[in-house]
């Protein structure tokens, strides 16, 4: 989409939006055209890198030519991701991550069985694709086989957006937003402050612990998780959010009494404050506080976010666009949120290319809140995506606006990453990490 078009899209947005009293005076910034000068940083950003490959796509695709998949390439990359590569006869390559943590090699074999359906198929009908690889195994989802269909199902939306020259979220209905939220990963205060010169404006930390939780805690372990998130929010203000993950590695009895303490310093959600497996838990854990719970980073698929959703054990949905079915999948999720009033979080512990799907899902639905990262491509990608003021831009390039650098990769690849072993020190049983 050139300058002008942008500007008038912009325009006649704003415009419907005030015919029907739906826009006052803080929508109005939000949705006035950029400035000249944003206009022109934007369109060269997108023109270094995206639009010789939107031209050259124009060229060889036609929305009625013949484009058949040839090919299905994984590759390790460090630290702990697994890139796929899905080759077209028309050039035009599909990025995506089929990948779980800690089962890397398993994933590369749960995609090469994909194989046998995907080459000589035209990948355009992507949603065609996903039901048939879904449905034609009698044993369906699970993290592997849905996480290997994730990865596949963004490669086919970056093949499809490269090849009608225009970005996923256009073919997701078209921007609900100019801009995106993303949020970083602190420890420490110092973290905080250095996050906070980066750009960000949102973060998110761990309860801090010297050993793991145990079933019922003692007054000072509470004590140590509050004074420490005290900390970071002194560091960052009250006009900054910090969000603490518990890692479902907390019982409900002690989750509750930590939710409690921390309730004073207005976390902007939990997250897991139980195992995910026993919804009705985590039910129980929303109805006895005001802040936010969310979850979905383990739940796969439509199927699984339902039950959630249903009994209200969170407002904040997560869904993991490497695990939860891809592109396709999590954006049906999130129209089954916006019926029960909660909104999406995607989470992302992986890589750049993970990140640019779920930019594309984000730019695309009306209930986004913030998007996990922690790498916005330097070493990975030729444009990574930088941060201003606590946002990204929308991407404006085809498909899912990323291109991989070769050259920085070379030296990334291959690994061995397992998630580690714990135990507890007392008495030697096996804990959540």
């Amino acid at each position: 989409m050139d300058r002008f078009a942008r500007s008038l899209w912009d325009r006649r947005t704003f415009l419907g939006a005030l015919a029907g009293g739906a826009v006052g005076t803080a929508s109005l910034a939000a949705w006035q055209s950029p400035s000249r000068d944003e206009l022109a940083r934007r369109d060269a950003e997108a023109r270094a890198i995206d639009i010789p490959g939107r031209e050259r796509a124009r060229e060889l695709v036609g929305a009625k030519e013949k484009l058949r998949i040839t090919k299905l390439e994984t590759f390790l990359v460090q630290p702990r991701w697994l890139f796929l590569k899905v080759h077209t006869d028309a050039g035009i390559v599909g990025l995506g991550e089929p990948i779980l943590e800690g089962r890397a090699e398993t994933c590369v074999a749960a995609v090469k069985e994909l194989e046998d359906y995907l080459i000589g198929k035209d990948p355009r009908p992507v949603a065609h694709h996903w039901q048939a690889m879904y449905r034609h195994a009698f044993y369906r989802g699970g993290p592997i086989l849905t996480s290997a269909l994730s990865g596949v199902d963004m490669a086919l939306w970056d093949i499809k957006g490269k090849a009608l020259g225009v970005p996923v979220h256009e073919l997701l209905g078209g921007p609900t937003r100019t801009r995106i939220r993303v949020y970083a990963h602190v420890r420490s205060p110092e973290d905080v402050n250095k996050r906070r010169r980066e750009g960000f404006t949102a973060f998110k930390t761990g309860p801090f612990k010297e050993r793991p939780a145990r079933f019922v805690e003692t007054p000072g372990f509470v004590r140590k998780v509050s004074d420490n998130f005290a900390r970071l929010r002194e560091a960052a203000g009250e006009d900054c959010d910090i969000a603490i993950d518990f890692h479902g590695a907390i019982s409900p009895a002690t989750a509750k009494v930590l939710i409690k303490a921390l309730e004073p310093h207005q976390p902007m959600f939990i997250e897991e404050p139980v195992q995910c497996q026993n919804v009705e838990a985590m039910t129980e854990i929303a109805r006895g506080t005001h802040l936010p719970i969310a979850t979905g980073e383990r739940l796969f698929t439509k199927w699984a976010f339902r039950e959630v959703l249903e009994k209200q054990a969170a407002t904040i949905l997560q869904p993991d666009l490497c695990h939860a079915g891809g592109i396709t999948e999590t954006r049906l999720i999130a129209g089954m949120a916006e019926s029960y009033y909660a909104a999406i979080a995607p989470h992302n512990p992986l890589g750049p290319i993970a990140l640019a799907a779920g930019l594309q899902l984000a730019a695309s639905i009306p209930n986004f809140l913030c998007q996990e990262q922690v790498n916005l491509g330097d070493g990975y990608l030729k444009a990574p995506f930088r941060v201003r003021e606590g946002f990204v831009d929308r991407p404006l390039g085809p498909g899912l606006g990323v291109e991989l650098d070769e050259d920085a990769l070379a030296d990334k690849l291959g690994h061995h990453w397992k998630n580690r072993e714990s135990y507890d020190a007392d008495d030697g049983s096996v804990v959540d990490w």
